[in-house]
């Protein structure tokens, strides 16, 4: 017989997810905010971050892997920062048609120019959280993002 309510762990984790969602869209509100001077947006800054974390270049299709989004949204925005030559295509050595992704010199500028506006930004928030709770917190998200990614989540709808 399926549950028709959820655990008292459901119900917090419900919650959870929603604050989650409502401190995506903060974070990337803010973000705009705060590189838009860098003719950035937050998106595009997550991009660059990926290229930059990456061990070596990658195709679009790994990038978005990465980050857990759809292929065709990050291409778009590949294009508009290849568009404003902060990235550039390298041929694929392993693949004809998917394209590596490097930065250029002036996407590497613009992504350390980012990152000095987050530090004050990233120090100030974080002001009086304990240590132990934020690692706390990225464990558990850490584990829910494990599960998704893997095809944990349980199938209920029986």
């Amino acid at each position: 017989m399926p549950q028709t309510k959820r655990t008292p762990a459901g119900e917090a984790l419900s919650s959870l997810i929603l604050d989650l969602f409502r401190l995506n869209s903060l974070l990337f509100t803010a973000g705009d905010r705060m590189v838009a001077g860098l003719g950035l947006t937050s998106a595009r800054w997550q991009i660059l971050g990926a290229i930059v974390t990456a061990e070596r270049p990658q195709p679009v299709a790994w990038l978005a892997r990465d980050l857990g989004a759809a292929r065709q949204n990050v291409q778009r925005i590949v294009n508009d920062l290849q568009r404003d030559g902060l990235v550039t295509f390298e041929t694929n050595p392993h693949h004809r048609r998917a394209q590596l992704v490097v930065l250029t010199e002036k996407g590497r500028h613009a992504f350390e120019a980012a990152m000095r506006l987050q530090l004050p930004w990233v120090n100030g928030l974080a002001d009086g959280l304990s240590i132990k709770d934020l690692e706390s917190t990225s464990r558990v998200v850490s584990t829910l993002r494990g599960r998704l990614e893997s095809g944990q989540e349980p199938d209920d709808r029986a």
